[in-house]
């Protein structure tokens, strides 16, 4: 097994210094880990040309131009799930390998997506305002509905949408999930009905987005389907903000289409202060944290460390990710 001796790991959009699991993980590489604080393309290429490896967040883009500059780059690895950010036709062209780390974060992310969805269900957020104004009043929260009586939907039915159902079944959710890519079986042992994608958005009483961003998803949830939702229905996204066409979802909360959204995500992180959304009472948002534990980033830490190991090691990627029609 060739082990290549020093170089330089380069960590970009991920505040983890000074990287002493990383340092862990990589002792016998020896490698300089050095941080990137600058996210614009200039920034990543002035210190990413001559890096064997890069460890990428979500924020920083990995285009074309940036891959065409690295000159001694081994892999790129997303320390995350998303891969939106990374260029992955241009580093197929260049033979620089990516991965992901697609197996971290499920308790956490899947535990959020709950929260959320109780917490736009009891209406928790509106009795929080009402109390603090000194309103001890019930009539402003009708009507609640129990989960007994709810269908929740998941669009996407991978490892995180999958985790959400097995924590919301218990609570009496009626549970339907599309995801043409998921085979037959996988849904039957979930306990969960197979839909199509537009009558699951009609007949939801809770939509969960569980999707990465790809030119196929960006939006899946747009001003149509949007408009075909329940009145009374809650939208929860804890993906990706690019799969919610924002501006129709806007219109949906402001005109009474839906009733409430739960967001995690939005399509520009952070917002801009005047984010029209921030104005709105029926919205719950936080700040990209469903991923967050102490445990979930020690795990996402070390993951993508072991995969930056295996690149400098010459072994095979645990979790390599192709570009659409690159072959296997």
């Amino acid at each position: 097994m060739t082990v290549h001796k020093r170089g330089k790991v380069l960590v970009l959009g991920l505040r983890f210094a000074p990287y002493a699991l990383e340092h862990e993980v990589l002792a016998r590489f020896r490698p300089e880990i050095q941080g990137v604080p600058g996210l614009s393309p200039e920034e990543i290429l002035a210190a990413a040309a001559d890096a064997s490896a890069l460890i990428v967040g979500s924020m920083p883009k990995i285009t074309a131009e940036v891959v065409a500059g690295l000159r001694e780059c081994r892999g790129i690895v997303r320390a995350g799930i998303g891969l939106d950010n990374v260029d992955l036709q241009a580093a197929a062209a260049r033979g620089i390998p990516v991965a992901n780390v697609p197996d971290y974060c499920v308790p956490e992310l899947s535990t959020h997506t709950v929260a959320l969805i109780l917490a736009l269900v009891r209406k928790l957020p509106t009795s929080d305002r009402l109390v603090r104004a000194g309103r001890w009043e019930l009539a402003p929260l009708h009507p609640i509905f129990a989960p007994q009586e709810m269908t929740l939907g998941l669009v996407g039915f991978g490892r995180m949408a999958r985790a959400v159902a097995r924590k919301a079944r218990p609570l009496g959710f009626h549970v339907q999930a599309y995801d043409p890519y998921v085979e037959d079986a996988v849904f039957a042992r979930a306990g969960v009905a197979r839909q199509e994608m537009d009558p699951l958005v009609r007949e939801a009483d809770v939509l969960s987005l569980h999707l990465p961003l790809t030119p196929e998803t960006r939006p899946v949830l747009d001003e149509r389907r949007l408009r075909a939702m329940k009145p009374t229905a809650l939208l929860v996204n804890t993906s990706r903000g690019g799969v919610v066409d924002e501006a129709a979802l806007v219109q949906a909360l402001s005109e009474g289409w839906i009733a409430g959204a739960g967001l995690d995500v939005l399509e520009a992180e952070p917002p801009p202060p005047d984010h029209p959304l921030f104005g709105l009472p029926n919205v719950l948002l936080t700040p990209h944290a469903a991923w967050y534990s102490e445990r979930a980033e020690r795990e996402l830490r070390v993951k993508a460390a072991q995969e930056v190991a295996r690149l400098l090691s010459g072994r095979p990627l645990r979790h390599p990710v192709r570009a659409p029609g690159q072959p296997e």
